[in-house]
């Protein structure tokens, strides 16, 4: 007989390196993990990928202005993305970087063999460029006037480009939608894209780019690289080890085409059309279905660095712990409709349904137990009619979760888990269990009673497994029992007779104080403001006029060791001239005591060579060399940036002798 597990390939979104994270992005991680989880208590052969989306205009824009190499800077950001998804316990089978070798080989033949069957072309493209979604528009696909996808600034853009024929597999594509009405989730998204974009007519889609180098060259022609929608979708396949040429690896053989690709609603245009359009091109199966998930908003509008409400996990996480980050992000987004985090609604969450619903129903059945029968859980069989609702409600909860999580309404699914502690909370009211223990003769009835609600939690805290992974471990764990598999969740009475739970139960949810947290919440922002204006008081006071406050996310914090590694030293500019072909290079000559260091920064729209020779300047001695645009930087200049994006040199406030420590 065959023990072969079903496979069951799941993706998320990968995650743009050009920056940390917020709460919104993490929800998306949190969500496939417990889609994932669930499957596999499920007995499927899951394979769970996500990664980093590494190429892009903005990212060499980023790196060219931090001093560093575009590839150092994505190694950094990738490291901090992927340790915010361990950070938040998810069970990823692989991260792919689109960086990756194997990767990177693979679009070049993709976007080759394309080009040779005459679905790529070589032409011109002129319209309305978005740099941080690397999107061009046209003027009636912008929204006020600003890009649809982020709403930020465009500007007008023509380049060579190559394009792909998305007028070639429309109409199949169309028929395929019909024909899978699955494969588009949720109906209204389907809707949309049907609506605004297939039905209309789709213009031929640019895949490559010109005016930046960040990105994988078109290896037949140099002058081009492959635009980041190609390069970053084509990761589903590649990170499965599909080959142009068919030598595919075990993987993809495996578990392509993918059951779901999980996604945020705002980038479903290029999942539900362009990505499918090129796996029609390169004879590909489509993938099974495509989930665009809501957004999480702070308060009333979607998390942004620039409108100053964004939320970041290990922040929450410092407050409230992993799971029951896990669980709020999950339970508060509804299937379709836009989600909403805020301080006030953590707070309620952890003290009504973690600490109150959950934590003290496992503390009271625990402690009862031991208070009542030293920890020995027996089963009397003395019942009484109030114990049939808790039964078949537990015994039912289990196909209630299974249905809403084949509908990927993980929201519900968490509800219905609730629903089952709610009731064994409601089934101690009803039966009272302090008042059997002062009858002697109800003994074996309490004995029932709290057998009951072993065994319920149970149920539960299996189920619960999935969405939040350390909890139901300790539950499980106080009661001295094994995680049940999805099948064996439908019997009541699999509890072991005579068994004993811990002596003492744990604290799994602490209540919290509402004025504390949020007064905790404001000292910290407001020590971070203090931080930050360090200095800018003094200016202000000066200049007789007041000056904007700039807030930035927090980063982690470093010890002293950190620090004393990095080595800061006055140095002085002694020569300075405009990089060739660069519109943003200058390279520096700066004397630091006696040695002379070559230094290229991004700060030719803020200075002229001749500005610079003679300025004494704080200076990273210590960084790592590293070239740009082809000449050797071995240092970093300190700058300030303002809220306009406006950079200004940091020097010292008295006359230093190039050479003096920073510290």
């Amino acid at each position: 007989m065959c023990n072969c597990k079903k496979p069951y390939y799941i993706t998320t979104a990968i995650a743009y390196t050009s920056g940390k994270p917020h709460i919104g992005n993490t929800y998306e991680i949190v969500l496939a993990d417990s889609i994932a989880r669930f499957k596999r208590q499920q007995g499927f052969d899951v394979f769970f990928q996500t990664g980093t989306d590494e190429h892009g205009q903005k990212i060499e824009n980023k790196a060219e202005a931090a001093g560093i190499t575009p590839k150092e800077f994505v190694d950094g950001v990738a490291g901090q993305i992927k340790d915010i998804w361990d950070l938040m316990n998810t069970s990823y089978d692989k991260f792919v970087r689109t960086t990756d070798t194997y990767h990177e080989e693979q679009v070049q033949k993709i976007f080759q063999k394309l080009y040779e069957k005459g679905d790529i072309y070589k032409g011109f493209y002129e319209g309305l460029y978005c740099t941080p979604c690397e999107s061009f528009f046209t003027p009636s696909q912008l929204v006020d006037g600003k890009c649809p996808d982020c709403g930020g600034e465009v500007q007008p853009a023509k380049e060579e480009a190559y394009f792909l024929k998305l007028s070639n597999y429309t109409d199949r594509l169309i028929e395929h939608i019909k024909a899978h009405p699955e494969f588009i989730q949720p109906e209204s998204r389907k809707n949309e894209m049907m609506n605004n974009f297939l039905l209309p007519g789709l213009s031929d889609l640019c895949v490559s780019r010109t005016s930046f180098k960040w990105g994988i060259p078109v290896n037949f022609d140099s002058k081009h690289v492959v635009y980041v929608w190609l390069d970053a979708l084509s990761n589903y396949i590649t990170g499965l080890g599909y080959d142009v040429d068919g030598n595919h690896g075990e993987k993809y053989n495996k578990y392509w085409p993918a059951d779901l690709h999980l996604i945020g609603k705002d980038i479903l245009r290029f999942h539900t059309i362009y990505w499918p359009i090129m796996l029609m091109a390169l004879d590909i199966p489509l993938p099974k279905q495509v989930f665009g998930h809501p957004w999480l908003l702070q308060g009333e509008g979607k998390m942004s660095k620039s409108k100053g409400n964004v939320l970041y996990a290990d922040e929450l996480v410092s407050y409230f712990g992993v799971d029951a980050v896990r669980y709020f992000v999950l339970h508060e987004m509804p299937f379709d409709n836009d989600g909403v985090i805020t301080w006030e609604l953590m707070v309620e969450r952890m003290n009504s349904d973690l600490a109150n619903t959950l934590g003290n129903l496992v503390n009271r059945t625990i402690s009862m137990s031991n208070k009542y029968f030293d920890g020995v859980v027996r089963n009397a069989g003395v019942k009484e009619p109030v114990d049939e609702e808790l039964k078949e409600l537990a015994v039912k909860t289990c196909d209630k979760v299974v249905a809403k999580m084949e509908q990927l309404r993980v929201a519900d699914a968490l509800t219905e888990i609730f629903t089952l502690f709610k009731r064994c909370n409601k089934y101690i009211d009803e039966t009272m269990p302090w008042a059997l223990a002062k009858e002697e003769n109800k003994k074996e009835r309490l004995e029932t009673v709290l057998y009951n609600l072993v065994e319920s939690i149970t149920i539960g805290a299996s189920l619960l497994k999935s969405f939040m992974p350390e909890t139901s471990e300790r539950i499980l764990a106080q009661l001295n029992t094994d995680l049940r598999e999805i099948v064996a969740l439908k019997e009541f009475g699999l509890y072991p007779d005579g068994n004993k739970v811990t002596k003492t139960p744990e604290i799994l949810f602490a209540r919290l104080d509402m004025k504390e947290v949020l007064e905790k919440v404001e000292a910290q922002k407001a020590a971070e403001k203090v931080a930050e204006s360090v200095g800018e008081e003094t200016k202000e006071q000066e200049s007789g006029k007041k000056e904007a406050v700039i807030d930035l996310p927090a980063k982690d914090e470093i010890t002293y060791n950190d620090f004393v590694k990095m080595q800061f030293q006055v140095g002085e500019i002694i020569a300075c001239e405009e990089v060739p072909k660069s519109k943003k290079l200058l390279c520096s000559k700066v004397k630091i005591g006696s040695q002379v260091k070559q230094i290229v920064s991004g700060i030719k729209a803020y200075y002229t060579p001749e500005q610079m020779v003679g300025k004494k300047v704080m200076v990273l001695v210590n960084l790592k060399p590293a070239k740009l645009a082809g000449i050797l930087s071995e240092g970093m200049l300190l700058c300030a940036e303002d809220e306009n994006g406006d950079l200004a040199l940091m020097v010292p406030e008295k006359d230093m002798t190039p050479g003096a420590e920073i510290c």
